[in-house]
């Protein structure tokens, strides 16, 4: 099992950063849904009831959602890929400020695929050390890394990567 702890520092607070995340998940939902691709909901309803970290959050938003992907791969992957390996099925228990994702593969892999998601939006700068209360045995298993979107420096080769992009290669044209 591999445990990985992202702590992203944004330079917003924690209500604002909810915000732009609803408007973000609400606008991606629009977009991709409809014409059996992209996104599918199947619920999105309140709940109650369902004890996420310990207890503390026991209430919020489900949803259910399956993410038909044929039309975002490569054609030959298209080809190779088996039935039902291309839809991505999450369900969300959102209790903000604490959510948990799992995303599966049931029509393909069954239950050799579980991706667990569980984010905690704290009003700090990334210094608790156990925010997500795991017992000690993954505690030792846990890697962290620490994104500071407003404070990290940029690594030369990004640098550079955007010095590319605004250079023109190509035909000359005649004017």
């Amino acid at each position: 099992m591999l445990i990985k702890e992202f702590r992203v520092v944004l330079p917003i607070t924690v209500e604002e950063y909810q915000v732009g995340q609803l408007y973000s998940v609400a606008e991606a939902s629009k977009n991709e849904t409809g014409g059996g691709e992209g996104i599918e909901v199947i619920k999105n309803e309140p709940f109650e009831g369902k004890d996420l970290l310990g207890g503390k959050y026991n209430k919020g938003q489900y949803t259910y959602k399956i993410y038909h992907l044929e039309s975002k791969v490569p054609t030959f992957i298209r080809m190779l890929a088996p039935k039902g390996a291309l839809a991505i099925h999450e369900e969300a228990w959102n209790a903000y400020p604490y959510c948990r994702t799992v995303l599966t593969n049931p029509d393909y892999m069954a239950g050799n695929f579980t991706l667990c998601i569980e984010t905690m939006h704290a009003p700090d700068n990334g210094c608790q050390e156990n925010v997500h209360e795991l017992p000690p045995d993954k505690l030792k298993m846990r890697e962290v890394d620490i994104i500071d979107i407003a404070g990290d420096p940029v690594m030369p080769r990004v640098e550079k990567c955007e010095v590319l992009a605004y250079h023109r290669y190509g035909h000359k044209r005649d004017h």
